[in-house]
């Protein structure tokens, strides 16, 4: 081997970013670096190139890793074994189901459990006493992997928390178990619309609650905060955090004002945000929520503390056609949370949009987190992504962002009473408008759904479910057991807008929801004729593309076996494919001397409707499909054409 270090550039002028700029300039044809700049939804510029010069490092106290005020990670040194927490959903609504895939799932890597409880079995497990909480947990010990609760039914959340404490107290070693109560008035209030009582005797209960927990059960936690229910209702990142931490200083207040102090109750939180497939955001969102928590803490005058940061992979994201695509969603996200440096990782099976997932949706979820930590290496350095200028730059602009959102929603007397005025709903509203506008558009493109779908996919499985009968509620026995002299002084129930969860895909997934009833019912799928013109050379990218915008509606597209010479052949095969209408497609220049011409001969076959793929302008020309066209718009009315209900 030769001496000496090999260098890469040898061979190559020496170039400055001046030569860099000239060279993007002239690919550009004379434009400059706006061009190829994009924007967040929140207005942020994310710029092509980023240097050091973009993010000065002395002006923020990041410090080391490990170090306060832990922008950078509670550690210096993760555990090369065990750098993060794997988190895996169980949702089946029998109890002894869940358990069965409690302990698989154990057995096979997941290092803690997320037990989503919803009495009524629509959402979640339905457990309402000890009995079938016993029998979900049973064999589990949770002085080795952590239980989490995930309330997912309106006013359970105390009376399940005391429930799950009954049940770690009758263990070998209360102390030594490892639980996750995430009590949240504040999140029954964004997801549910209602307390109970009202606020205050809901905080009152918490404070006391939160008391005993940490008392009984020293390796717990018992708070969450989260603002993944406004990632899910299609907020923006900065609304997401700006909601996050809104929440963390309304709930630090109000349980200090109801006798836990702040300091006591900000080291029982866990903090819950969603992670999506864009994993350059979600590096710098997860970057950005440990600035933000380091800040609220000195506002507060509370000694920093490391914020413990659970990444769940979005729900929004996940389709029901081409449910297979949804792996590769969950892994950009899993990469993003990472790499962002989240303690806790829940990757959602990829056909839960479809059911509750089966064995292959929990084993596909399990083993993403697995091979991204053991096989790729994610996390064995401490902070990887510190330093990277994009990514601390835009960690800083999102901050500086969700400051903003923090700062109004303080201005409306806090999280609750804005979440009561509905001014967060309104302006997360307006985000999801804009976000359903361009997913319309495919300016935001879902892969098997919007651009290439697969009209005879093969199906993902899901799991057969059998529910046993539900319940009403969740027992509060236990709760009065462990709070015996609690008396709440509860008030008016208050209401609020709850934060429905969205589905990206709907709008097309909807159209091929009709599109595929009626195939069952007529035998036939619904079909549109490509009106080709020209040679196949001339008229392929725009055939293609036709093809691909129909389908995303469920829509075929047939053509004829030869491209035809001539618009009396055009017109023979469009009367044999059978189809109702069609949609032209060639080159610019074959369109000014052909379109109109075509157009009327398919005309006078009696076409219900003619699309022309462009923007050329041509009589007899119905509407027209391009690039940025509402696509959701134009499969509508595809459908009414060809007669789909």
């Amino acid at each position: 081997m030769a001496d000496g270090t090999l260098s890469l550039s040898d061979g190559f002028d020496e170039a400055t970013e001046a030569d860099w700029l000239a060279a993007v300039e002239k690919a550009l044809k004379g434009g400059g670096l706006e061009r190829i700049t994009r924007q967040t939804r929140d207005g942020i510029k994310i710029h092509p190139l980023y240097r050091e010069t973009d993010f000065v490092s002395g002006s923020d106290p990041r410090g080391a890793a490990g170090t306060a005020p832990f922008l950078r990670g509670e550690t210096d040194a993760p555990n090369p074994y065990l750098p993060w927490d794997i988190r895996q959903s169980f949702a089946h609504p029998d109890p002894a189901q869940t358990n069965r895939e409690i302990i698989r799932d154990l057995e096979r890597g997941v290092t803690s459990i997320s037990l989503a409880i919803e009495c009524s079995g629509q959402s979640g497990c339905i457990v309402t006493n000890m009995e079938q909480l016993a029998t979900a947990l049973n064999g589990v010990r949770a002085d080795l992997a952590t239980v989490a609760l995930a309330h997912r039914g309106a006013g359970s959340g105390a009376s399940a928390a005391a429930l799950l404490a009954q049940w770690a107290d009758q263990q070998d070693d209360p102390k030594a178990q490892k639980l996750a109560f995430n009590i949240s008035p504040v999140r029954q209030l964004m997801k549910t619309g209602k307390i109970a009582g009202g606020i205050d005797a809901a905080m009152a209960k918490t404070a006391a609650l939160v008391t005993v927990l940490s008392r009984k059960f020293p390796s717990a936690t018992g708070l969450e905060v989260e603002a993944q229910s406004v990632h899910e209702a299609g907020g923006s990142e900065a609304q997401e955090l700006g909601v996050l931490m809104a929440s963390a200083v309304d709930t630090l207040r109000r349980l200090d004002k109801a006798g836990l102090a702040a300091s006591d109750a900000a080291s029982q939180i866990l903090f819950r945000l969603a992670v999506d497939a864009n994993y350059g955001i979600g590096i710098a969102k997860l970057r950005a929520a440990r600035r933000l928590w380091a800040r609220v803490q000195d506002a507060l005058g509370l000694t920093p503390q490391p914020m413990q940061l659970h990444a769940v992979t979005s729900a929004r994201m996940l389709t029901r056609y081409d449910a297979w695509v949804n792996m590769l969603r969950g892994t950009a996200a899993c990469f993003a949370a990472a790499t962002g440096g989240a303690d806790i990782i829940t990757v959602r099976a990829f056909n839960e949009g479809l059911s509750v997932p089966e064995e292959l949706g929990r084993r596909i979820a399990r083993n993403t987190q697995i091979m991204a930590m053991e096989e790729s290496g994610l996390g064995r350095v401490a902070d990887p992504s510190g330093g990277a200028w994009f990514t601390e730059t835009l960690a800083e602009d999102l901050a500086e962002a969700a400051w903003a959102e923090i700062q109004q929603i303080e201005g409306e007397g806090g999280l609750v009473e804005s979440l009561i005025g509905g001014k967060p709903q309104a302006r997360i509203a307006e985000k999801r408008a804009a976000l359903m506008k361009d997913v319309g558009r495919r300016k935001i493109p879902i892969t098997g759904v919007s651009e290439f779908p697969l009209l005879e996919e093969i199906a993902a499985p899901v799991a057969e479910v059998q529910s046993p009968p539900a319940g009403d509620g969740v027992d509060s026995a236990g709760l009065e057991a462990l709070l015996p002299d609690f008396e709440a002084n509860a008030g008016a129930d208050i209401y609020a807008d709850p934060l429905d969860w969205i589905f990206i895909a709907a709008p097309f997934e909807d159209l091929r929801d009709r599109a595929e009833a009626h195939l069952e019912t007529t035998g036939s799928r619904p079909s549109i004729f490509l009106a080709t013109l020209g040679p196949l050379a001339e008229h392929t990218a725009r055939a293609d593309f036709a093809r691909n915008f129909f389908a995303a509606g469920g829509v075929e597209a047939k053509a004829a076996p030869v491209p035809p010479d001539s618009h009396a052949e055009l017109t023979a095969a469009f009367q044999a494919s059978g189809c109702k209408i069609a949609v032209l497609c060639g080159s610019d220049k074959r369109y000014e001397t052909e379109a109109a011409e075509a157009a009327k001969a398919l005309k006078d076959t009696g076409i219900a409707a003619l699309w022309l793929a462009g923007k050329h302008e041509a009589s007899g020309v119905d509407r027209h499909i391009f690039m940025g066209a509402d696509v959701v718009h134009e499969l509508t009315v595809a459908l009414a054409e060809l007669g789909v209900k």
